[in-house]
């Protein structure tokens, strides 16, 4: 009996319009009025994610910055793992010689040092998601997107960084060329040690500590909560939910995941964009697993 479920978010439990489809919060309603525990598994952090959840009036546990912090329903934080500074200063280096645009997630909230960067980094993400779109009103939905983000913006990271009551949790960055542009910064990145590099997309990495991983963080929960790693379901589409889908009990890929998360889960459900989170929490509830 699945007693735990947990769901990426972005092209997993969001469509491509990067909303919550309304059967997949009612699914999520289901599963939380059978007992079951939903969880979301996402590389966002908490200001970013929470809005696109209580639009439908939801509450659930949040694993972070995937699994570098861990939020319950009441917004206290449950698990805390930073980069340690000296660290986060080099891969910063890292990855302005290589010219990437790139933001830090902080106890502060996600820091960005160019706003109009940020704006372009999400239209060409709303065009990847959406081919049909022309790119000038990718450009406007970015822009009004950017107004219901609580981001802040700095000249330079340097001044955050020197600054020792400053928490880095996780660095990305993006690069619309895809995959390959980052292969020298892995291999960089590698070489410093004890960091966790993964992707939520072709167009990005994700940096964390070695231990603030998604699968890390859902097993630290089921074991705070008395559940068995068999009873856990764990929904996701891309690399850094490898973790997740491998240690869960049922590991459940999206019909869009990637193909590496397609080779490991032990189910796939239906796409992102034809409510797949709604479908695979029915068969937790009707018992098919």
């Amino acid at each position: 009996m699945i007693k735990i479920i947990a769901s990426d978010m972005d092209a997993t439990l969001l469509n491509n319009r990067m909303e919550v489809s309304q059967k997949n919060a009612d699914a999520i309603k289901a599963a939380q009025a059978a007992g079951i525990d939903f969880m979301v598994a996402t590389g966002r952090g908490i200001a970013e994610a929470k809005p696109l959840i209580t639009t439908h009036n939801l509450e659930t546990e949040f694993i972070t910055l995937n699994g570098a912090l861990v939020i319950d329903k009441t917004g206290k934080e449950v698990v805390s793992i930073p980069i340690p500074q000296t660290r986060a200063a080099k891969i910063v280096k890292i990855l302005k010689a290589g010219d990437f645009y790139f933001e830090l997630y902080t106890d502060d909230g996600t820091v960005s040092d160019s706003k109009v960067r940020r704006i372009q980094n999400v239209a060409d993400l709303l065009v990847v998601l959406n081919p049909d779109q022309p790119y000038k009103i990718a450009v406007a939905l970015a822009a009004a997107r950017l107004e219901l983000m609580n981001i802040k913006y700095v000249t330079s990271y340097d001044a955050l960084l020197a600054d020792p009551k400053t928490n880095v949790y996780k660095i990305i960055a993006f690069d619309k060329r895809g995959k390959k542009a980052f292969d020298d910064a892995k291999v960089q990145l590698a070489a410093l040690g004890n960091l966790a590099v993964s992707s939520s997309s072709d167009n990005n990495i994700e940096i964390n500590d070695i231990n603030a991983q998604k699968g890390m963080a859902l097993k630290r929960y089921a074991q705070f909560k008395g559940v068995d790693m068999s009873e856990v379901m764990a929904i996701g589409d891309n690399i850094n939910d490898m973790s997740m889908i491998k240690m869960a009990g049922v590991g459940v890929a999206m019909a869009n995941a990637v193909p590496d998360i397609l080779a490991v889960a032990d189910k796939t459900t239906d796409y992102n964009t034809k409510d797949g989170v709604a479908k695979a929490i029915q068969w937790a509830l009707d018992g098919k697993i």
